[in-house]
């Protein structure tokens, strides 16, 4: 067989496939009709939801760089040679002088307040206000904002084929930025070129520009400077991160009161968020601590997915050099595919805090949920949730008060949840799902187009949108265009059919499985429940008994052979098995408003839609669904009691479930399991490598070691390497530290990690290896 790379321009008959071309990758039955994604939360903000505008009449989507003759007031041959031009320059472009915006920063209660913390100190902090003028002095003119929007549009028009932009709420946008509340637009942060896409798509539609917290920094002055007459607030100018900018009392404070009287001037604000630790949080926990003391009445927050085909490389530091050389190599590399953006139902924060329907009054330390079962081997487990407090800086965790602290954590990963829920799945992410999930080891293209067009009618049924569209063919000829350098595609002269597969590469791994996050966000109900079906599946294979499992005991004959389907699993057990699981996940996959129990309860009911569980029939003397009493009489509820339903009439007994072979889709019951398979397997390649790491270390050190050793096991196995990137490193250990397992000892050398002493016994680090790898359904030590 030899090697042949794959060629964005290449014909599809050159590829041999047998498809027709006019097969649709639509589902018939959904027709002209697409999911509509980005609505309110129906528990925590129902007024929002109950007034929510009328979706734009026009409907569809904007591509912004397809701009032609019919989008400016002009007609002519010099028109649509300068249409582009014409178009910005007739766009509305809300302006915002600086007038005395320092002075009541300066000020402000809070500048004073962090002024006097420190009375020795108060001259040489005093001297210090001066370096917060320009960032202060942040503003949006007129005519910059045209120019760098028109030079946005040239610039990602050779960049990607096109960026398209969701019109559904985008009369609600307009409709709410004139109700008074300012908006604030909130998105998951993923390369430096977001904080640009939201304020040009939203100028493009004659919306106000917003005032964008960039966390990147920008060292050259000049950029500096023309970055801030759009309306981009960067911080100081050197090495700083984000988190040590805000570990500065007078930064945090100067920062709280700019955002203030940005909102009281009407300002909109973008912000990103980030599932690490204390990145953009804060900037939503100022937000609603201005709301809870009245000094901003009110702000609308606006979820924003984006969603590319292909994420640019971000950069931590931007210098102009830095920024010429980048736009050089796009420009004379390959196209980076499409960019969707889509904008949700914008709700008010204050209905939200207010009305206390985002619990958090039943968070619980991961280690108190999670630790008695994984030591003592108990079944049920404390009903709560996972609390994430690291989500905000250290300083924050400090607050006198720890209910607000734990109300601005659930804004937070409401946020992102938000967010991650109303981005689109592309093209490339259902081809990469599919390679890294379902064919590891290589699949015919024509296996993989029916794959293709399998998943994306399940993502429609799931109400979970796609970002591309037209015949079969040429969608999977597109992604796998773009997915080339990541791919190996092997094919003899012979072989009309070629086979596919990924390159075994850390970074080919890490980009695949990148691209596959939106299918995992997709599936997490039934990835859940698989993967507690697995483990207790597992179970019942290390017994070495048949599958015929009660909560009482188990009975049956020897099994002989592989274990078979016909398995009978309690409802009780695989709700508990998928619980403990829901403690595991990092924060953006389960809304903040649900209790786990309740998540977990929809989990195994997601498998009995999709056909992989089936309910068991038990004969018994009444049907389960009699609602007379066995004594034949009807039982009534007084009408003052609203907890007390029909269904009181008689105890609920326990279900049970069956397995069946999935008849859509081959192999499905693990397909879902590995959706969750990169996470699973990095906190358990990360639990083995802690018997090397007993001894205290700095916490980047700590990092690295672990890093070093998970990039081992992976180059041992030659396999799985999307396991042991630098995110799933940082996440692994984040559970460690939440459960308990490692702790965290502040110097003034940095913070520093250690094993528990508890852990130091091999025996309790083998039961919370085992805990964790009962959940993967391939996993070998």
């Amino acid at each position: 067989m030899g090697l042949q790379p794959i060629e964005p321009h290449k014909p599809l008959v050159s590829w041999g496939l047998k498809i027709k071309t006019k097969t649709k990758v639509v589902p018939p039955c959904l027709g002209m009709f697409r999911p509509t994604m980005g609505h309110c939360c129906h528990q925590c903000t129902p007024e929002s939801l109950r007034n929510k505008f009328e979706q734009n009449s026009l409907g569809g989507f904007c591509n912004i760089l397809n701009i032609k003759e019919k989008h400016t007031r002009y007609q002519g041959w010099l028109v649509r040679r300068m249409c582009c031009a014409l178009f910005v320059s007739g766009c509305k472009a809300f302006t915002s002088p600086v007038t005395d915006r320092a002075e009541r920063v300066y000020q402000s209660k809070r500048v004073k307040e962090a002024l006097a913390a420190e009375p020795q100190a108060e001259q040489g902090q005093i001297s210090r206000l001066p370096t917060f003028l320009p960032l202060i002095n942040t503003c949006i003119t007129s005519g910059l904002t045209r120019f760098v929007s028109w030079l946005l549009l040239k610039m990602l028009a050779s960049v990607f084929g096109s960026v398209q932009v969701n019109l559904n709420h985008l009369l609600a946008l307009h409709k709410a930025s004139q109700e008074g509340s300012p908006l604030v637009y909130v998105y998951l942060q993923q390369s430096a070129l977001d904080c640009a896409l939201i304020p040009l798509a939203l100028f493009c539609h004659s919306l106000r520009i917003p005032y964008t917290i960039c966390p990147v920094n920008v060292n050259n002055r000049l950029l500096r400077m023309i970055l801030q007459k759009v309306g981009v607030i960067l911080l100081l100018n050197g090495d700083l991160t984000e988190e040590e900018f805000e570990r500065d009392p007078l930064s945090s404070a100067v920062m709280t009161s700019l955002v203030r009287e940005l909102l009281h001037e009407g300002q909109a604000v973008s912000v990103a968020v980030s599932a690490l630790p204390g990145q953009g949080g804060q900037w939503l926990a100022r937000i609603r601590q201005l709301i809870k003391e009245g000094s901003v009445p009110d702000v609308s927050l606006v979820p924003v997915g984006i969603s590319y085909n292909c994420v640019p490389p971000a950069s931590p530091q931007i210098g102009l050099s830095g920024v010429v050389k980048r736009l050089l190599s796009l420009l004379w590399t390959r196209s980076w595919g499409s960019v969707r953006i889509d904008l949700a139902q914008p709700f008010s924060l204050k209905e939200m805090c207010d009305s206390g329907r985002c619990r958090v009054d039943d968070w619980l330390p991961l280690q108190d949920l999670l630790l008695p079962v994984i030591l003592n081997n108990r079944s049920e487990i404390a009903s709560g949730r996972r609390r994430m407090s690291w989500l905000l800086p250290l300083h924050y965790a400090s607050e006198p008060k720890p209910h607000l602290q734990d109300g601005s954590i659930a804004i937070i990963l409401h946020l992102i949840y938000s967010a991650m829920s109303c981005k689109s799945v592309m093209s490339t992410g259902i081809v990469s799902s599919l390679l890294l999930h379902r064919h590891p080891k290589g699949v015919k293209l024509s296996v993989l187009c029916r794959d293709v067009s399998w998943l994306t009618k399940e993502l429609l049924f799931r109400n979970k949108d796609v970002g591309f569209g037209g015949t079969l063919a040429r969608v999977v000829h597109y992604a796998l265009s773009l997915l080339a350098p990541h791919l190996i595609m092997s094919a003899a002269p012979s072989r009309k059919d070629p086979l596919i597969l990924p390159r075994p590469s850390p970074a080919a791994a890490h980009h695949l499985s990148l691209q596959a996050q939106t299918v995992t966000h997709a599936f997490i109900l039934e990835a859940v429940g698989a993967c507690a079906v697995s483990a207790m599946l597992r179970d019942v294979a290390g017994s070495g008994v048949s599958s015929h499992v009660r909560s009482h005991g188990v009975d049956g004959a020897k099994v002989k052979g592989d274990l078979e389907f016909d398995v009978v699993l309690c409802e009780t057990e695989l709700t508990n098995r998928a619980l403990q699981l829901c403690h595991l996940l990092p924060p953006g996959f389960m809304p903040p408003c649900q209790s786990s129990h309740s998540f977990a309860l929809d989990a195994v009911d997601s498998l009995v839609r999709c056909g992989i569980l089936i309910m068991e029939e038990v004969p018994r003397a009444v049907p389960i669904c009699d609602v007379w009493k066995r004594d034949g009489t009807f039982s009534w509820a007084t009408s003052d009691d609203p907890y007390s339903t029909d269904s009181d009439c008689e105890e609920m007994e326990s279900r049970s479930y069956k397995i069946t072979k999935p008849s859509q889709c081959p192999d499905l019951l693990f397909f879902l399991c590995s959706l969750l398979s990169e996470y699973l397997r990095s906190l358990c390649w990360a639990t083995s490598a802690l018997e090397n790491q007993l001894s205290p270390l700095l916490e980047a050190d700590f990092k690295i070691q672990i890093h070093c050793q998970l990039c081992d096991m992976a180059r041992k196995k030659k396999m799985h390497y999307e396991s042991c990137s630098v995110e799933a490193v940082h996440t692994a250990l984040r559970t460690l530290i939440d459960l308990g397992i490692l702790l965290e000892k502040h110097e003034k050398e940095g913070v520093f990690l250690s094993v528990s002493p508890l852990f130091h016994s091999s025996e309790n680090r083998q039961k919370l290896h085992g805990f964790i790898s009962q959940y993967l359904y391939n996993y070998h030590v």
